[in-house]
């Protein structure tokens, strides 16, 4: 059975989601993590944090705020 990822300050296992990818996106994934010698999940957590902090600058940019 495989280890559940855990938040290592609160003991708690970390939320997890599946998600569905077109096959030529999931491709592209798969060489990335291979380019850079990480997971696959690595390069998608990655990718979500670089898109959510992108768009929070976006958010305070129209605010008026940097």
């Amino acid at each position: 059975m495989a280890e559940k990822r855990m938040d290592k300050a609160k003991k708690v296992p970390l939320p997890r989601a599946s998600v569905t990818f077109p096959r030529k996106l999931y491709r592209t994934l798969e060489l990335l993590a291979k380019k850079k010698r990480v997971s696959l999940a690595w390069v998608v957590r990655e990718a979500a944090e670089t898109y959510v902090r992108d768009q929070s600058f976006q958010s305070n940019k129209t605010k008026g705020q940097l």
